[in-house]
């Protein structure tokens, strides 16, 4: 053969050889990331060649889809009740992606999650019909919830504590998803971002604020598993007034004449002495407070409920006098309701966390399931002595002290009032928090429920946990109850 024809052939061998092996990297190895690209106008288009698949509470989609005109998108997504169920939810926008649920199970809900495709699928590139997602959400309940909370500013979730299950989850001020939704809906998009109430925001899991004065059942349980007091109903060493340590800094009550000074956990509780669990938590040391605190969930930045929650904080690095302010949950202490809610429950399970999750599971087409979320399990955070006595302190607060508003009839009611103060100089108004418990000794039905009232537009003086935030819970744990 001529040299010259042999070098060239050679040559072409090598650029045959270089193109199928720049194709095989391609489709082996870059396929998923070019697929995924957000520049990739094809996985938009597959992503709504069909309707999409739902989201369901109680057996019943409150999710749609519906065929659009003029678009090389098919379909829409829309949405039943759209503001009551947009914190779970979230939003699937052709424009501006998808959030909450609808953002975790895109590939189920739009039939491209590899789950759902056989092997000849995956060979042909067939789309499989989608897949559905089943939530643990009660609709009484978020209903009840979304109801009481109304035009405030605030969040509410509420948690079956044997089972972990989310049995509601609100955030209000609310907004419709079915309206940005489309291609078209610029002008609502923009409305949402410039909202000063931030409407997208989900305050029951992505706003962790200062939890007052219902971290105190933390603080509380912290002393009662180091032994610092032997009971709730053993006299502290509490002086009234209380000064932070190494400071000239008096700490004041609320209730100038609640009778605070030596009080007990329950008394404490009853009448939220500040000066008992400042000086509660001075004493056990902030790395004692620290260590509970996380086992109910504070610092935890990986709790996906499947949604992923921002952390709940407590600070590390204190002086003693920032450690007693934690002890009434102020200083660097941040709570989502979510955890205030996850607190209750642990003591309402008689000590034992388990999982929160508002998923029970993922099925495809034919029901079949992809995904189960186990009920219950999960760890033992404090004794079944010290959840008893908690519980019993509780109740004492419901009945007797500052949560008189959250009683239900013919059911055990235990709960904790706070009042946060934030801003400089704790020049704003305050946040209003409720934090409880609910049995039904006749039918063993129980909840745990967390709310705050971030602003109601009240005066500063009528800003309270029993008058603001233990109403709304009333009316969840009842609807739970029924």
């Amino acid at each position: 053969m001529n040299k010259t024809i042999r070098r060239t052939s050679v040559f072409v061998l090598l650029l045959v050889l270089a193109l199928l092996g720049r194709a095989t990297w391609v489709q082996a190895y870059e396929g998923k990331a070019l697929a995924d690209d957000k520049n990739n106008r094809r996985k938009t288009i597959a992503q709504y060649a069909q309707p999409l698949g739902n989201i369901v509470v109680a057996g019943s989609p409150v999710t749609g889809s519906k065929r659009t005109e003029g678009s090389d998108l098919d379909y829409r997504r829309t949405y039943e009740d759209g503001e009551l169920y947009a914190a779970v939810t979230g939003y699937s926008s052709q424009a501006y992606g998808a959030t909450q649920l609808e953002g975790i199970y895109a590939d189920v809900l739009d039939g491209t999650d590899y789950r759902l495709k056989n092997p000849l699928d995956a060979v042909t590139r067939t789309q499989q019909k989608p897949g559905t997602v089943v939530t643990t959400i009660d609709p009484d309940v978020q209903k009840a919830a979304y109801r009481a909370l109304g035009d405030t500013k605030g969040a509410a979730v509420a948690l079956d504590p044997a089972t972990g299950r989310v049995l509601a989850m609100v955030s209000t001020p609310s907004y419709d998803p079915s309206k940005i939704a489309g291609t078209t809906d610029g002008d609502a998009w923009k409305a949402l971002l410039a909202d000063e109430d931030k409407p997208l925001v989900n305050r029951a899991l992505r706003q962790p604020l200062p939890p007052g004065s219902t971290f105190k059942l933390v603080v509380a349980a912290a002393a009662l598993e180091d032994g610092l007091y032997g009971s709730v109903d053993t006299a502290t060493e509490s002086p009234d007034p209380y000064t932070l340590p190494n400071t000239r800094t008096v700490l004041k009550n609320e209730n100038a004449s609640a009778p605070c000074e030596d009080a007990t956990i329950r008394t404490a509780l009853r009448y939220s002495c500040n000066n008992v669990f400042a000086k509660m938590a001075a004493d056990l040391g902030q790395d004692k407070v620290k260590a509970m605190a996380e086992k109910f969930g504070f610092n935890d930045d990986e709790l996906d409920v499947p949604v992923r929650a921002y952390a709940s904080g407590y600070p590390s690095g204190m002086d003693e006098a920032q450690t007693a302010l934690t002890g009434i949950g102020q200083f660097d202490v941040t709570a989502t309701p979510l955890q205030m809610a996850m607190v209750s429950a642990a003591i309402a399970n008689d000590g034992r966390l388990a999982p929160p999750h508002m998923v029970s599971e993922v099925v495809d087409s034919d029901g079949d399931p992809l995904t189960r979320f186990e009920d219950g399990g999960g760890e033992r955070i404090v004794s079944s002595s010290t959840a008893g006595q908690l519980r019993s302190a509780m109740r004492t607060v419901v009945e007797e002290g500052t949560g008189t508003n959250a009683a239900v009839r013919g059911a055990e009611v235990g709960g904790k009032t706070g009042t946060a103060q934030h801003g400089e100089n704790n020049s704003k108004t305050p946040y209003a928090w409720f934090t409880s418990y609910a049995k039904d000794p006749s039918t063993g039905k129980q909840v745990a429920v967390a709310v705050l009232i971030e602003d109601s537009g009240a005066a500063r003086s009528e800003v309270s946990g029993n008058g603001l935030a233990a109403p709304v819970a009333q009316k969840m744990m009842a609807a739970a109850l029924k």
